[in-house]
């Protein structure tokens, strides 16, 4: 029975796990990474629209 794509957790042992599970793993943190930096801009672009509106005006 196939694993779930995130039944796996960060730092753990890799020695038993087969060439395509590791692939499958790399894929699945590759789209979490992509996920996160893409949250990330948007929360850049938020907090700097934020710091222009809250400013002190000289």
């Amino acid at each position: 029975m196939p694993q779930n794509q995130t039944d796996f957790a960060i730092g753990e042992d890799l020695y038993g796990v087969s060439v395509a599970e590791l692939e499958l793993r790399v894929g699945v943190l590759e789209d979490e990474i992509s996920r996160i930096k893409t949250e990330l801009a948007k929360k850049q672009v938020e907090l700097s629209a934020a710091d222009k509106l809250f400013a002190q005006k000289p």
